[in-house]
C-alpha cells in the first residue's frame, strides 16, 4: 500500500455521530473501533471511538476519534494530519523530519493494535500522526 496523507479529526464524545454524518454526506465505508475493543470493555469511556475511518467512492479518506479518556478536547485544535501506510522506511523518514525541531507527544513505537504509531507537533505547530502498518503478505 502506498503511503496516505489525510485529515484526522478529534471529537469530545460525539465521534460516532460525526463520522456517521460524514458517511451520509460522502458515502462510502465506515470502520469504527472503540477504546473497549483494545482494552477493558467494562471501563468508563470504553464505548468512545478510538479510531474511525471513512473511505469514500471519490477517493477521500477521513479519520476521526474521541479524545482519549482523561485528556482535554480543545475545539479549534481538534485536527491532525495523518500519514499512514506500510512502507516503514519511508514513513520513519517523514517522522524524523517532521519531529525534528518540534515536540513528540507519543513516540513512534509499536502499539497495542500491532502497528507502529507516533504523534508529534512540527516546528510550525502542526500536529501529525504517523502509523506504520504491517505489510500484508
Amino acid at each position: 500500500m502506498a503511503s496516505r496523507l489525510n485529515p484526522y479529526l478529534s471529537f469530545d464524545g460525539d465521534a460516532r455521530r460525526a463520522m456517521e454524518f460524514y458517511k451520509e454526506v460522502f458515502g462510502g465505508t465506515l470502520a469504527i473501533n472503540t477504546y473497549g475493543d483494545f482494552g477493558r470493555p467494562d471501563t468508563p469511556g470504553s464505548d468512545k471511538i478510538m479510531h474511525a475511518m471513512l473511505e469514500t467512492p471519490s477517493g477521500f479518506t477521513l479519520m476521526g476519534a474521541d479524545a482519549p479518556p482523561g485528556t482535554e478536547h480543545t475545539p479549534g485544535n481538534n485536527f491532525s494530519v495523518s500519514l499512514s501506510g506500510d512502507d516503514a522506511a519511508e514513513l520513519r523518514g517523514y517522522w524524523e523530519k517532521l519531529s525534528a525541531g518540534g515536540s513528540v507527544s507519543v513516540p513512534l513505537e509499536k502499539q497495542m493494535w500491532g502497528d507502529e504509531f507516533g504523534m508529534c507537533t512540527d516546528r510550525f505547530g502542526i500536529p501529525w500522526m504517523v502509523n506504520i502498518s504491517q505489510r500484508q503478505s
